[in-house]
């Protein structure tokens, strides 16, 4: 479990956010969300340290990241792992190569043993046989797929996802979305998503954190935003008509 409190970011003379308490969950998808500027970017960057929060607190199983030494912060990073938004996989690495880069710079596995621990986890996300292809070599879906991989191969406590399914067409995105949802069953691993995708949301909406301008404007699950009376986060989930006309059909059918 990871508990955000009382978290404040500010660059020079301006809150980017603003006492932000909140809590993300073992063995479940917690999305962030909102608009591009509202701050979601930033609080996950202070939650894995790219960033110092001005004040507050990021508690790891209740342990204090903020307050940790350079060590100590180098050794807790060691429990998570991080998917980013474009994959940032090594073009001149095989993918059996990506995976097992985590392996080769912090376990103290021998070389088969590294080799084993990286198909399992190519293995896992259904890429049996790519392991000697290279990055460009593959599409999209796949690359992202590899991350995947590769950020569960040391066995992460802490999952952290960069807008996985940018760039993705919907079908792969439902793939990856389903993925990281089962992987996160799975490993019981607190799995964090930073997303713009409405699918997402309404799939795998497990813990829902609505950032607005920088505060915590709302949080639940995926079920109780069709019902949701806060106008900011509705205006934000409702944007299309479609989804609109969505919500208006289940409101209807509930009366």
């Amino acid at each position: 479990m990871i508990e955000v409190k009382n978290l404040y970011k500010s660059f020079e003379d301006k809150d980017v956010l603003k006492d932000i308490c909140t809590v993300f969950e073992d063995g479940k998808t917690n999305l962030i969300i909102g608009q591009s500027g509202s701050g979601k970017t930033v609080l996950m960057k202070n939650l894995v340290g790219l960033l110092t929060p001005t004040s507050g607190q990021v508690l790891y199983d209740g342990r204090d990241f903020v307050q940790m030494s350079k060590r100590e912060k180098v050794m807790m990073r060691r429990e998570m792992g991080m998917i980013f938004q474009s994959a940032a996989l090594f073009d001149s690495l095989s993918v059996l190569e990506n995976v097992m880069f985590p392996l080769d710079m912090f376990s103290s596995m021998t070389l088969r043993e590294r080799q084993k621990r990286a198909l399992d986890c190519l293995d896992r996300v259904n890429l049996v046989g790519a392991e000697n292809k290279y990055p460009g070599e593959i599409s999209g879906g796949m690359q992202k797929r590899v991350a995947i991989a590769r950020a569960i191969s040391l066995n992460p406590k802490y999952l952290f996802c960069d807008e996985p399914n940018s760039g993705l067409d919907p079908k792969t995105s439902l793939v990856i979305d389903d993925l990281l949802h089962s992987i996160t069953r799975e490993f019981q691993m607190t799995t964090i998503i930073n997303t713009h995708d409405m699918n997402s949301v309404m799939g795998i909406g497990e813990n829902i954190i609505f950032i607005y301008e920088g505060h915590k404007e709302w949080q639940g699950v995926s079920a109780d935003i069709m019902g949701s009376t806060n106008k900011r986060l509705t205006d934000f989930i409702f944007a299309s008509d479609l989804l609109k006309e969505m919500r208006a059909a289940v409101t209807h059918k509930q009366d």
